[in-house]
């Protein structure tokens, strides 16, 4: 998409981006616009945080983005693409800064490159290959949690059956997550007087919620809706309170994150201290939401991640944690279960869009010390759609449109 003539004189930078989204929960896709940074993609994250946070702020905030906006940068040259390992590299944009997984995200980027013959977007497209037998097409995605293998059904549209082929959307396409694990089952969180919410002190005494923490390329506080203070099937009534719901978990994660006992004993990644953050609060309710086809069960989630921003999606990365906290209590198999996880917009929608998670392989993770975590792999699947293409421009001098939070002003 082309600036019209005159335009351009008033323009200081333009950058082009293709909005997608999973069940809801957007993805601005960055596609030609960002600096040429270099060095690993944890190196290129700490570079984007250090030197080029303008332009996630231009685009993920106002006026062009919102709270709740999401985003990714494609990141063509990273140590796993330079040797082959990966086709694509990505660095994921929230509201906050610059997370280190999103399955969402994940699923709308495979199906943007696996559609794109553009060679200036996407340099390593000519190496992936349609599966004749399983009418698929594997991408190997890097993220800064580590190589996503994805799995995207394909349909063939040319004669050329190695590269003419796009993205078949009557089927879900599959990511299989690097490990995941639980740090902890059912641990009380103190939450002190100066964070309590109204729902928590009007329904318990008590000065701790039990919560449970697991990774899934993030680690994840794990809650159900009943230990924040209310019934046990809020997330699932005609009119969840989605607000009193927010303002709950971020004070909950506020109060883990003040607690140095409580990340230095439940926030341990074996590899990456970069990963060593709490990302997001997770209430769930079991067995609520549309059991699919070729499922054994259900259950409803609300993730409320980085500053406060409210995922529309049942949360690929999320799925990965919960799975892999099932497991580690005993309540799921590996290989076995394949299990529904929706969001109150897929419930919204009978269902539709719900994420399928499904625990695959048992993994030790260790640390180079000796010690070995136990986690599985995941097998995540969903769909995602394009909503637009877009070429964002920024004017000299314009600061207001270098982006703002309305909802900050009054803090």
């Amino acid at each position: 998409m082309e600036v019209p003539s005159f335009i351009r004189p008033s323009v200081a930078r333009q950058i082009k981006t293709i909005d997608m989204h999973t069940t809801g929960e957007p993805t601005r896709i960055i596609y030609a616009g960002y600096p040429d940074i270099t060095g690993t993609l944890l190196e290129q994250r700490a570079t984007a945080r250090a030197e080029h946070d303008h332009i996630r702020r231009s685009l993920i905030f106002e006026p062009r983005g919102h709270h709740d906006m999401y985003g990714a940068v494609l990141r063509p040259s990273t140590e796993l693409v330079d040797t082959g390992a990966a086709h694509m590299g990505a660095l994921f944009l929230t509201h906050e800064g610059y997370s280190t997984m999103c399955g969402h995200a994940t699923i709308a980027l495979s199906r943007l490159l696996v559609d794109c013959d553009d060679a200036t977007i996407f340099p390593r497209r000519h190496e992936l290959r349609f599966d004749q037998g399983t009418r698929t097409v594997e991408l190997r995605l890097h993220v800064p949690c580590g190589l996503v293998r994805v799995s995207v059904p394909a349909i063939q549209t040319g004669d050329d059956t190695s590269s003419s082929f796009r993205t078949d959307t009557s089927r879900p396409i599959t990511y299989l997550s690097v490990p995941s694990f639980a740090t902890a089952i059912s641990i009380p969180i103190p939450v002190p007087p100066s964070l309590r919410w109204p729902e928590l002190a009007s329904s318990s005494s008590s000065s701790s919620v039990t919560a449970s923490v697991a990774f899934g390329g993030a680690f994840y506080l794990i809650v159900p809706a009943a230990q924040l203070g209310f019934p046990a099937d809020a997330l699932s009534s005609p009119n969840p309170p989605i607000t009193a719901l927010r303002h709950a978990a971020i004070n909950l994660k506020a109060a883990f994150t003040q607690s140095a006992d409580l990340c230095a004993a439940h926030l341990r990644h074996p590899h990456s201290p970069d990963l060593q953050f709490l990302y997001s609060v997770f209430v769930t309710e079991a067995g609520r939401g549309e059991v699919l086809d070729g499922c054994d069960g259900a259950e409803t989630g609300l993730c409320v991640f980085a500053d406060g921003q409210i995922d529309r999606s049942p949360t690929g990365s999320g799925v990965q944690a919960r799975v892999a906290l099932a497991v580690a209590k005993g309540e799921r198999g590996v290989g076995k279960e394949r299990w529904v996880y929706h969001s109150l917009l897929s419930n919204a929608f009978a269902g539709k869009g719900g994420f399928v998670g499904r625990a695959v392989e048992e993994v030790e993770i260790g640390d180079g010390d000796g010690e070995k975590i136990k986690g599985v792999r995941v097998e995540v699947s969903g769909w995602a759609n394009y909503t637009g293409v877009n070429t964002f421009v920024v004017e000299e001098g314009d600061e207001v449109g270098a982006g703002f939070s309305f909802e900050a002003l009054g803090s």
